[in-house]
């Protein structure tokens, strides 16, 4: 590999499987130091045996994002431990049942938004100091075409990845005199567990592209190099 992130540190949330573990591995690869959060301590510790072939072994973070809490005190860690952070990359988020709007239990509709908004905003709120403190932040969330093509059934997931995207936007806005890249990246369907609930079933989603073929997306945007700000990047169109 190229090196193109050599002593950059990296955080990864959703890390332990599908996307955000995809992401991981090629980040380490290219010679990212990472911090990966997850739910599943065991899937973290495989992804980190593996990362392990191209880099230093990861700072793995057992972490449910609905702990709204617990941000402050993962910022402050990582202060003392690392000092900045170079890269974000907001990947974790969960999809719930397809089901009208209002038959979605109001536990299902706050989960969601819990996972795949307000997570993000306290993250971004909790490291910005430590993105300032790299000087070159790059800032990466994941969203989906859903946020702007609403599709029946899938209301409160399309919900929270419109409102993800409002505020990456305008994030990217307040930032642009600093030398931050923000941007949000849409994947497509993918082979993964999200992409076999999405499809109703692993054979459905079987022909789906496998997570690694958009990694390469992930790179660019993490790079010093960055083009892109304030972006809704659809990564399967530009490799």
């Amino acid at each position: 590999m190229t090196q193109r992130l050599k002593n950059k540190i990296a955080l990864i949330t959703g890390a332990s499987r599908g996307l955000g573990a995809a992401i991981a591995k090629r980040f380490a690869q290219e010679g990212a130091q990472l911090i990966l959060i997850g739910r599943d301590v065991a899937a973290l510790e495989e992804v980190d045996d593996i990362i392990q072939q191209y880099c230093p072994p990861a700072l793995l973070v057992p972490f449910d994002l609905t702990d709204l809490l617990r941000f402050d005190d993962l910022a402050k860690s990582l202060a003392e431990r690392f000092g900045r952070l170079d890269i974000l990359v907001g990947n974790a988020g969960i999809l719930g049942d397809a089901t009208p709007m209002t038959h979605v239990t109001p536990t299902a509709w706050h989960k969601i938004m819990t996972t795949n908004l307000h997570a993000n905003w306290h993250l971004l709120r909790a490291v910005e100091p430590l993105l300032i403190e790299a000087k070159m932040g790059r800032l990466m969330f994941v969203t989906s075409d859903i946020a702007t093509i609403p599709i029946a059934y899938r209301g409160a997931y399309a919900v929270s990845k419109a409102a993800l995207e409002m505020m990456v936007k305008t994030y990217a806005l307040e930032v642009k005199h600093r030398n931050f890249r923000v941007n949000l990246i849409d994947p497509g369907g993918l082979r993964t567990d999200m992409g076999a609930e999405w499809m109703g079933g692993e054979e459905r989603a079987a022909d789906l592209p496998l997570p690694d073929s958009v990694t390469e997306t992930f790179i660019r945007c993490a790079e010093e190099s960055c083009p892109y700000h304030g972006d809704v990047i659809k990564a399967q169109e530009i490799l």
